[in-house]
């Protein structure tokens, strides 16, 4: 897929993994929308893209995801605002295992919503020209961490759904891609969320293993996750696919044994 003139979508798109590959779509000549809760912090994402990139090549829209009806907003003010959508990456998570509701609204339902919402813009069931969705899961999906349940689960279903509605956009000829990200430690703000009782709950109890782990198995930089991301975004061969980024082997993919009885 070549980027240039595409229309990119990333929700939690103002820090991290999601501004690292609003920044790489923005070097490949799309437009981005960054759809993300923080105000302050993605205005002045906006600010700083628009002095590297230019300012009518991307758009900052403040969004709660786990608002059905804001985050339907926010794809209908991207396509409105840039004539069409292309890419839609689901970022947007948390960790909170006190909260755990809300986990789940924000790692697994939104990515849910986010999708058929994508689809709705993308798919040619629609009328649509077709594209790609990337949904962000996690390692924990597979090196599941007994301190973080809830999380482990909502990394589980995103893999899930991703892959099952990637084989139904096959079948029914949606021409849309739907890939599955999954990335180990990754310096960002959630790392310092397991120093916090208020996210980890009686799990706080567990921080050093958790600190542990990230020492032994090292933390990565969002430009390679980045860089992943877009593999999964411009390779059109990938669909359902599940791309793992660790500090050991790097950028990898995950291997189902075939379907049997």
């Amino acid at each position: 897929m070549a980027l240039r003139g595409r229309v990119a979508l990333v929700t939690g798109g103002v820090q991290g993994i999601g501004r690292a590959a609003a920044e790489s779509l923005l070097e490949k000549h799309a437009k981005v929308a960054l759809v993300d809760l923080n105000q302050s912090v993605g205005e002045e994402c906006k600010k700083e893209l628009d002095e590297q990139y230019g300012q009518d090549n991307s758009i900052f829209l403040q969004c709660d995801v786990t608002d059905g009806g804001k985050l339907q907003e926010a794809f209908k003010s991207t396509v409105e605002h840039f004539g069409r959508l292309d890419i839609v990456i689901n970022n947007a998570g948390i960790n909170n295992e006190k909260n755990w509701e809300k986990t789940i609204e924000v790692n697994l339902t939104s990515v849910i919503k986010g999708t058929y919402l994508a689809l709705e813009h993308m798919s040619k069931e629609y009328g649509k020209e077709g594209g790609v969705i990337i949904n962000v899961s996690s390692m924990a999906a597979f090196l599941h961490s007994p301190y973080q349940p809830v999380y482990t689960a909502t990394k589980h279903g995103v893999i899930g759904f991703s892959r099952a509605l990637a084989d139904a956009s096959e079948h029914c000829n949606y021409g849309v891609r739907i890939n599955v990200l999954c990335p180990a430690f990754v310096d960002t703000q959630l790392l310092l969320s397991v120093d916090c009782e208020e996210t980890m709950g009686k799990f706080i109890k567990y921080k050093d293993d958790l600190k542990q782990k990230m020492d032994k198995y090292g933390v990565l930089k969002p430009s390679l996750i980045a860089e992943g991301m877009m593999r999964l975004v411009t390779d059109e061969s990938l669909n359902g696919a599940v791309m793992k980024i660790t500090c050991s082997k790097g950028i990898h993919f995950h291997v189902y044994e075939p379907l049997s009885a």
